[in-house]
């Protein structure tokens, strides 16, 4: 029993069984039954007089769309004042213009002034209205509505809350709609606070009070309050500090500072907060979010049911370690710690990374064991990934070499001066290289890229986050505490932060203030979902490996069939995998042509024809799909070209700027190929397999990116790496450079320090 506005009562259904919220957003995506709250602002216009026509037509659109996958959706609407307010200020100004055009004239009315309306009548005048167009906005899905109007002496009552409760539950078994609203026309005024005096009383005084009254009554599973503000923030939204509170849990309110009320309406985020822990004690979980913001109000709420980091998650679970958001900023801070370090300090904690990697093999072995019989157990990897997946002796003693070769080549990464300028007589300047700030590394089914991505974020001065697949997990977690170990060595521990909550891709990729830069390692689905859900942070990668290599006439027989099988059979689910294989027209029927194919049967390469290809048989193999594909297995496309031109447009029209070669023996041709295949990597008579950083000597690398700025091919320290400017001056004022100044500019170009020989 509570009390509800000095009355007490029994808060829920007699029937109800106190049910447990959800824990994690990611569950969200289970709830059967939800209710949206709409608060005034989200439903009005920006003068207060009117609904905001197209926010409403969206946000019915959404709750039908819910309603249609099965869901029982309940609406908790404001609106009824303001669009009275409307009507009545129409009916108004008409019947005063016509009574002043009779008696005084058209001159005075610009004059007539609008009395101060009444919020009841308002509330009386546009209920009816308010609900038609409900109506007949979710007529369009095929879906009807119905309206319940309530005050808080409908809860009071024993058997009104009984009716209240079965005509809900009955229009719910129906398929209907049901939008609930006070009845503004007829409610007394509030209390003031007399719902806030604790967590176990509440009144239904505002709308988000009955949302929350209604989420308990009718045991629902989530509560969606829908306001002018992006969600909780730990201190007045607009203030430099205010920072969105992700996930609210109760007893958090203490630390909590609350802005004024919205602009209309009878509740502020204080009432909201409030009335939000009520509905979580009773079993509901919530979520205050925007529902007036252009770019996310059309998908807000379909947001939130599918687990996206929207507004203000409420939960009685609490993490038992820090939020990803705490992650990233432990990252920043341990990051520019490290920058701070001299660089053979840096240095020290990578070959200590190598050192840990070799003498720790059989614990790193074991915990990949549990991840590989886990995987199998599930059968949910193919088998490429789950070679991928698989740590060895060899692999280990292979990273650990490239660890070295890292620590070794970064001992003047950061804070190398690339270019000094004197720009006037004591005023030098220089640009020198500086961390990006933070990485966001994604990567899917291969755990060895975590000791790699970590030593280069270490040596470059960057701050790390890992976000791992679960298939390796256990892999990921000894080598990111084995990382952590070695950082431990110069107290930059938090430098490399893994993450292990439930983050979604997507939510990470929205953490633009805390994220500089996003590298995927993955396959190409991934790379092109991050691409995609990446807002305001620059995203370096590839799409897609989708890599050729052209045999011209000239071409050498032993050659051709060495690079060809290497290329493709190596490792043929790597991203630098031969995908696609040029003949030149001339080649067909000949020896080597011949010898090409007896090659790929005997490796059990499927050959897939391409169109032209396919026309000079009579029986060829299965004709491609599309030029574009990456098969990442043991298939490869065949095409035919008639030239070298030819074969560097095809590349141009189908290839993903990855890595493509020429086999030839004739320097002219090659050299042709070399300059104007559009590619991160060009090679000629060498395998496809060479784009790598370890291979190139970059001792490992982030990825391979194939976009056309900052940084290209295999990615190393220096793609890591920014630049900042540094003048030293002496009393310098532009002013002393103008026309009439006592100064000129020199900009003399000076010699660049000595690097460091080793």
């Amino acid at each position: 029993v509570r009390c509800w506005s000095n009355i007490p009562f029994i808060t829920v259904p007699l029937s109800r069984a106190h049910g447990k919220s959800f824990a994690h957003r990611s569950e969200l995506k289970h709830a059967k039954r939800i209710v949206v709250k709409l608060g005034s602002a989200v439903v009005t216009r920006g003068d207060e007089c009117g609904l905001a026509l197209g926010r409403l037509a969206s946000i019915v659109e959404q709750v039908s769309m819910l309603q249609n996958q099965g869901r029982e959706m309940m609406i908790v609407t404001s609106g009824a004042v303001a669009f009275g307010k409307q009507r009545l200020r129409h009916e108004i100004l008409l019947s005063q213009s016509v009574r002043q055009a009779l008696h005084s004239g058209q001159s005075q009315l610009k004059d007539m002034a609008i009395p101060v309306l009444e919020a009841r009548a308002c509330a009386a005048a546009g209920q009816s209205g308010l609900m038609a167009l409900y109506e007949a906005m979710f007529t369009q899905y095929s879906i009807c509505a119905a309206q319940i109007l309530v005050t808080n002496l409908d809860f009071h009552d024993e058997q009104k809350r009984r009716n209240l409760n079965g005509t809900l539950h009955e229009l719910l078994r129906m398929n209907i709609v049901p939008i609930i609203n006070t009845n503004d026309a007829v409610v007394p005024p509030p209390e003031p606070n007399s719902d806030l005096q604790g967590v176990n009383v509440i009144s239904v005084k505002d709308n988000d009070s009955l949302a929350a009254r209604l989420a308990v009554e009718m045991k629902t599973d989530l509560l969606i309050v829908l306001s002018d503000v992006e969600g909780l923030f730990d201190s007045p939204p607009g203030s430099d500090d205010a920072k969105l509170i992700d996930i609210f849990y109760p007893g958090d309110q203490q630390s909590v500072t609350f802005g004024t009320k919205s602009r209309v309406g009878m509740g502020g985020m204080e009432a909201k907060v409030k009335a939000a822990l009520w509905a979580l004690q009773g079993g509901t979980s919530v979520v205050i979010a925007n529902g007036t913001h252009p770019k996310i109000s059309g998908h807000v709420i379909t947001d939130i049911v599918e687990g996206k980091k929207v507004g203000t998650f409420f939960s009685e679970v609490k993490p038992a370690g820090p939020t990803v958001e705490q992650q990233a900023e432990m990252a920043r801070a341990g990051g520019r710690t490290l920058a701070a370090l001299q660089p053979e300090q840096r240095a020290e904690i990578i070959y200590r990374l190598a050192d840990l990697l070799t003498d720790q093999r059989e614990e790193i072995l074991l915990a990949n064991k549990k991840d590989l019989e886990e995987a199998e157990n599930k059968g949910r990897l193919a088998l490429p990934l789950l070679k991928r997946l698989s740590l060895s002796t060899s692999k280990l003693n292979s990273l650990a070499i490239g660890l070295r070769q890292i620590a070794a080549s970064s001992q003047d990464s950061v804070g190398r001066v690339i270019r000094r300028t004197r720009i006037a007589k004591d005023l030098d300047l220089e640009q020198v290289t500086v961390p990006i700030g933070v990485l966001l590394v994604i990567f899917e089914s291969r755990p060895d890229c975590l000791p790699q991505v970590s030593a280069l974020a270490i040596a470059s001065g960057n701050g790390l986050l890992l976000k791992g697949g679960k298939e390796a997990a256990h892999s990921n977690q000894i080598l990111h505490h084995l990382t952590q170990e070695a950082l431990s060595i110069h107290g930059v521990r938090d430098a490399v932060q893994l993450v292990n909550t439930r983050e979604e891709v997507e939510d990470l990729c929205r953490l633009d203030k805390l994220i500089d830069l996003i590298i995927p390692r993955g396959s190409s689905q991934l790379v092109r979902n991050i691409q995609k859900a990446a807002k305001g942070i620059p995203v370096m990668g590839h799409s897609e490996g989708i890599c050729h290599v052209y045999v011209d006439t000239d071409a050498s027989v032993e050659k051709v069939t060495r690079i060809t099988r290497d290329s493709k059979c190596e490792y043929p689910a790597a991203c630098n995998a031969l995908e696609t294989l040029l003949i030149h027209r001339d080649l067909l029927r000949t020896p080597l042509f011949d010898q090409i194919i007896d090659m790929l049967r005997v490796e059990q390469v499927k050959i897939h024809a391409g169109p032209k290809f396919a026309s000079y048989l009579t029986f060829s193999p299965s004709e491609v799909k599309s030029l574009r594909t990456e098969y990442g297995d043991l298939e490869c496309c065949i095409e035919v070209v008639d030239s070298v031109q030819e074969a560097v447009e095809h590349i141009h029209k189908y290839g993903s700027s990855h890595t493509d070669v020429i086999i030839t023996e004739n320097e002219k041709t090659a050299e042709f190929f070399l300059q104007h295949v559009d590619s991160a990597c060009v090679f000629w008579n060498a395998s496809t397999r060479f784009s790598d950083g370890y291979r190139f000597g970059l001792g490992a690398e982030v990825g391979i990116s194939t976009s056309r700025i900052h940084a290209r091919g295999p990615v190393g320290i220096e793609g890591l790496l920014t630049t900042k400017w540094l003048l030293r001056g002496n009393n310098h004022v532009v002013s002393d450079f103008s026309e009439h100044g006592t100064m000129k500019y020199l900009h003399e170009s000076l010699p660049l320090p000595q690097r460091n020989a080793n």
